[in-house]
Parts: C-alpha cells; sequence; structure tokens
C-alpha cells in the first residue's frame, strides 16, 4: 500500500521533532499504522531548517496555502500556532479534503467548534491531541480510556513555564523576577510571557478538557483566568510553614450550579502527588466516579515530546483511512447532538478554602477588627500563623487559612479588610484545594 502523504506546516521546535520522529522510527511507526508515513511537502520560512533536519529533499515553499491546496497531500499538519493564518490554513485544508493534525490549542480553544463542524461537513478528521499537555496523552484518555466514567473533576499543571516558575521559587529561594528571566533564557518562557504567566495560554488547554470531560461545547471566554505575577518568595514560604506547595492548577468540576472552569496559584496539600510535580512537567489529576483518581504525567512542551503526540494522531488516522469516517472517536467525547447546555458558572459562585496574608499596623485590637468582618461573612479560621514585626516598617505579616467558602462573600469580606486602616495594601489571597 502506497504510503501516506503528509504536508507539514511549519519547521520550528514542534515542526523539527515531528519531522525527526518520523524519520528516525519510520519502520516502527509503519508497523503501528498499518502503510508508511512520509513528509511530502514542507511550509517553512527557513529552508537552512530542512538542512539541518535532514529533509532537504522534501519539496520546500515558503507559503503555507500551497500544501493545503496540494492534490497529493492527504493529510496536513499545522504547527505554525496562533490564530491567524492558522485557521485560515486549516479550514482550507477541509475544504480541499485533507485531513489534519494540530498542537494549536489556542485555535482549537478559540474555533475548534467552527473547525469540527467543517470537519463533519467533509467526512474528515481533525486530530489535537498534542493541543495540552505535550507528549501526555491526556485526550485520548478522556475520551476513550474514561468513557464509562462520570468525570467529576480534572485538576492539572498543564503550563511547563509557570510551574518552573513556582518550583524554583520553593526549592531555591528565589524571586519571581529573577526566575522568570531564566525561563526566558532557557527558551521556557517567550520574549513576552503574557500567556504563561497569566495563565492564558492554561486556559486555552483547561476549556478543550473541560468540554471533553463534561460534554458541553468549547468555553475559553468563560474560564476564569488568574495568573502567577502576584505570588511572592514569602507566600511560597509561609505554604511550606504551613503543609502546602503553591501550584499554577486550571481547575474543571462539575458541580449542581454548573461546571466550575478556573485557572490561577492554588494551594495544594504537599502529600498530594500532584504537589510534587516540579520544573517544566505536566500532569492532570482526573477524578471519574467509576475508576477513583487517575494522575497523568509526563513532559508537557518539547520537540520529541509534542512531536510524539503529533504521530500518534497521524497513525490513528492512517488507521482510519479505509474505514467508515462517522465511526470515528467523537472530537469533545460526545456525540455531537449529545452536548449539554451545562453552564460554566462564575467564580464568584466557587466554593473554596482560601490563604490570605495580611500586611498589618503593630496596634491593639487588629485582629478582633478583622475576624470580626469574616465571622460577619460566616467566614471561619482554619490556621493562623503570625510572623515577627519588622522594626523598620511597624508592621507584621499575618497568614489566615479559612474554612471553605464562597468566593463572593470572600471578596466582599476582604475588601473591607482592605479598607481597614491598620492593613498596608491590599490582601494577598491565594485559593486552596485539597484534591481528595
Amino acid at each position: 500500500m502506497d504510503p501516506v502523504k503528509v504536508g507539514l506546516l511549519g519547521l520550528g521546535t514542534v515542526g523539527g521533532g515531528t519531522a525527526t520522529i518520523l524519520k528516525r522510527n519510520a519502520k516502527e511507526i509503519a508497523r503501528r499504522a498499518g502503510r508508511g508515513i512520509e513528509i511530502d511537502f514542507i511550509a517553512t520560512l527557513d529552508p537552512a531548517r530542512a538542512s539541518e533536519l535532514g529533509v532537504e529533499n522534501t519539496r520546500l515553499t515558503k507559503d503555507a496555502f500551497e500544501v493545503v491546496a496540494d492534490p497529493d497531500i492527504d493529510i496536513v499538519i499545522e504547527l505554525i500556532g496562533g490564530y491567524s493564518p492558522a485557521k485560515e490554513l486549516v479550514m482550507a485544508a477541509l475544504e480541499n479534503g485533507k485531513h489534519v493534525v494540530t498542537a494549536n490549542k489556542a485555535l482549537i480553544a478559540m474555533h475548534g467548534e467552527e473547525i469540527f463542524a467543517k470537519a463533519q461537513e467533509k467526512g474528515l478528521v481533525v486530530a489535537f491531541e498534542a493541543s495540552v499537555a505535550g507528549g501526555i496523552p491526556i485526550i485520548k484518555a478522556l475520551r476513550e480510556g474514561l468513557a464509562a466514567n462520570n468525570v467529576e473533576w480534572l485538576a492539572g499543571i498543564i503550563n511547563g513555564t509557570g510551574n518552573f516558575i513556582l518550583s524554583e521559587m520553593r526549592e531555591k529561594g528565589r524571586d519571581f523576577d529573577d526566575v522568570l528571566a531564566e525561563a526566558q533564557a532557557l527558551g521556557y518562557a517567550e520574549a513576552d510571557p503574557t500567556f504563561d504567566v497569566e495563565g492564558i495560554d492554561a486556559a486555552h488547554k483547561l476549556s478543550i478538557l473541560s468540554s471533553i470531560a463534561f460534554g458541553i461545547p468549547l468555553q475559553f471566554d468563560k474560564t476564569y483566568t488568574e495568573g502567577i505575577t502576584k505570588v511572592t518568595q514569602q507566600d511560597v514560604l509561609y505554604a511550606e510553614e504551613l503543609g502546602y506547595r503553591i501550584k499554577h492548577l486550571g481547575v474543571a468540576r462539575r458541580t449542581e450550579k454548573g461546571i466550575e472552569q478556573r485557572v490561577h496559584p492554588t494551594l495544594i496539600p504537599e502529600s498530594r502527588l500532584i504537589a510534587n510535580v516540579n520544573g517544566v512537567m505536566n500532569a492532570i489529576l482526573v477524578q471519574g466516579d467509576a475508576v477513583g483518581a487517575t494522575l497523568y504525567y509526563g513532559a508537557g512542551a518539547g520537540d520529541e515530546a509534542t512531536g510524539s503526540a503529533v504521530i500518534a494522531d497521524l497513525v490513528d488516522i492512517t488507521r482510519s483511512l479505509s474505514t467508515d469516517p462517522q465511526n470515528r472517536v467523537p472530537y469533545l467525547a460526545f456525540q455531537p447532538n449529545e452536548l449539554q447546555d451545562t453552564p460554566v458558572i462564575s467564580i464568584d459562585q466557587v466554593e473554596t478554602a482560601f490563604y490570605v496574608r495580611l500586611s498589618v499596623k503593630d496596634q491593639a485590637g487588629v485582629l478582633a477588627e478583622i475576624t470580626s468582618i469574616l465571622d460577619a461573612k460566616n467566614i471561619s479560621i482554619e490556621a493562623f500563623l503570625q510572623k515577627e514585626l519588622n522594626a523598620d516598617s511597624g508592621e507584621a505579616d499575618i497568614i489566615l487559612l479559612t474554612n471553605v467558602v464562597n468566593e463572593g462573600d470572600m471578596n466582599d469580606a476582604l475588601a473591607q479588610i482592605d479598607a481597614l486602616a491598620v492593613i498596608d495594601g491590599k490582601a494577598t489571597r491565594i485559593r486552596v484545594e485539597s484534591l481528595s
């Protein structure tokens, strides 16, 4: 049987990893797929990169639209990233009758519904395992391995840059800005790190996982998103004293009110496995009603790790080329006409515990003023730390761990506390999850 011919859009980090693995493991991949898979046409702005990777004899172009229009190409791999022209290229590929593999989480999170509808109309496959958590097969696990379960919740470290920063702050006592600069120097963070440190990258991924887990439409715009830029070295140390680790977590949970879908710094008990995932590694914890808790851990980025997921999708499509395309696994795990209108609830409706750090003046009655405000909202204190007075500023840090409370009530209480004359600046608060 003739090999499947692939058009590759982008020869950057992931594109290079994909090309390298396909070349190195060609025989093993063909054994798994049932026929060979070869890259026949590459769109790249850097032809020298093709020589570097040993694929200089492959057809090359600087115009990606040439690749998606080529009649010899069976599958298009989109590894350009971003929203545009990635969307236009994917839609053109589908219009031209080509299956698509992509690692583009932003594209799927924002335009997945439109892309899937076009693919279904054309009887084609769009595969996107590599869009979430690099080489970890979390989408396949949710769509297939856990198909018997009602997924109750999932929580994940799904951005390696943020996890690297928080790990370095905890392990080496470094400040945020210092670690961020190193992350950029090492290539973990972009020159503009906003998507990583403000949680946007993780929110893209979480909205995809939430849709697959709960059978709801993709709703990136309803994902509560909070970054790690305000987490200080003191917060990391105080969390440790209380028996917690701070992680930048994506959480999706099914509740009676609707679906929680949120990304933010989170205190996790240090005994939890996911609390001990460090560096640039990713991990996703999924709670199913039948299987219980399952943990998926591995490299969340990188050339060959992500390339591995891209090629897994290539193999799946190659296997299905001679079968009825309507019998493939649905994109969001549920049949398109079975997606439910379960609402994604506002962050104000979420219930969680809180870590709160306050910088207070050395005056009598400070704690009484704070606790009276909390009492009025039925917020009780589970743990309390008071640090030594700073002789220069005349202030001391107070750290509180609350019980589980409504987010809206906590916001109201903190607004009142911030207004107190004895409080310097605004309270620092980080949500707490037990993940049990």
